[in-house]
């Protein structure tokens, strides 16, 4: 393994996300939810599994050898940090219904 690669491996919330950075995961998740027409599943999923929100990022942790590489470590690294905090769980519910409001009937 190089040291780049093992670096990053231990990186895994090695610092919180600012504010900015959340918002722009928060942004890029309503834009592929909405894209797949999924915004009213993505909620009722969202509101029933959030209080398990940071036993879900920490099984993202414990999965990640399985999960990287199928979706990128920064995918998992990044996502799991902003699933660990419900304030952001609940933006992004927020997010997807002014989301389902502006959508096109």
């Amino acid at each position: 393994m190089s040291n780049v690669a093992e670096v990053r491996a231990i990186d895994f919330w090695s610092r919180e996300l600012t504010d900015e950075e959340a918002d722009q995961l928060i942004e890029k998740a309503v834009s592929e939810i909405s894209k797949r027409k999924l915004i009213s599943p993505a909620i009722l999923f969202l509101e029933m599994h959030k209080p398990l929100g940071y036993i879900g990022s920490q099984a993202a942790i414990a999965l990640s050898p399985f999960i990287v590489p199928f979706v990128g470590f920064d995918f998992v690294n990044n996502y799991s940090r902003l699933f660990s905090k419900r304030e952001n769980i609940e933006k992004l519910i927020v997010r997807l219904e002014k989301a389902r409001e502006e959508a096109p009937s």
